[in-house]
């Protein structure tokens, strides 16, 4: 379900989008599902809604973190510059997922930078605000909670298989989560629904675009895929999903 969006107004020739979000939004999300009406009212009454076009940036890394954020539309690539210089994406934002809360991690800083995939809408709360949610409503915490554990279990499943996979399997693990998480059924397969390179891919198995492209190119003669310029769509989910099983042997 889409916020609604009221027109847009014009002042001082930019233009200002006035969103109103219906709580049934936010009651669709996992996350907030528990939690009662006035309870997620409070939490709409202090949210900050802001629109962020594609490549833009909702934070770069090493800002002052003194916000967190609720994506409620749209795509997000959480990418890192390394100290030796090599970017890579750490995680893929979706609709419902809580980002930014450096201060669950103890950081004064964003450890990396959330860049728009797609036109995105996100809503922000002050982290000095978190306190007085929780104590009102400790469902949010709880869920809150649960949520980060998951984060941090999907951070080190991508660890070991990029220390103990060969890079096939890495790029089909990330193709088909891409498409679990984000996949558009249409003709002929599952589309990822935002735009995705081969860049981007290499830079979230931690290995080269070439790799990758010789990679996807061999899968679109095998029929398993469909590419494109910042496209990708599964043709045969099976096909993909035997090449994690023939891996194994």
């Amino acid at each position: 379900m889409a916020p609604r969006v009221r027109p847009p107004r014009w002042s001082n020739g930019e233009r200002t989008v006035i969103v109103a979000i219906d709580r049934t939004v936010i009651k669709s999300f996992a996350l907030f599902d528990s939690l009662a009406d006035d309870e997620l009212d409070r939490l709409l009454a202090h949210a900050v809604p802001r629109r962020v076009p594609l490549g833009g940036a909702v934070f770069e890394q090493g800002a002052p973190a003194d916000h967190f954020f609720l994506l409620l539309n749209g795509h997000l690539k959480v990418t890192q510059v390394t100290e030796d210089g090599q970017q890579i994406i750490v995680r893929v934002v979706h609709p419902g997922d809580l980002f930014g809360f450096a201060e669950a991690l103890r950081r004064p800083d964003y450890p990396g930078s959330a860049i728009a995939a797609a036109e995105s809408l996100v809503l922000s709360w002050p982290n000095d605000l978190w306190p007085r949610f929780v104590e009102k409503s400790p469902g949010l915490a709880v869920s809150t909670m649960q949520a980060i554990g998951q984060r941090l279990e999907e951070a080190h499943t991508r660890i070991r298989e990029m220390s103990t996979q060969e890079v096939e399997r890495r790029v089909a693990q990330v193709v088909l989560r891409l498409a679990k998480k984000a996949g558009r059924s249409e003709a002929g397969g599952i589309r990822i629904d935002f735009p995705i390179s081969r860049q981007d891919i290499a830079e979230m198995t931690g290995t080269t675009l070439h790799t990758v492209s010789r990679i996807l190119s061999a899968w679109e003669t095998e029929g398993l895929v469909e590419g494109g310029r910042q496209k990708l769509k599964v043709t045969n989910l099976a096909g993909l999903t035997e090449i994690l099983a023939r891996a194994k042997r």
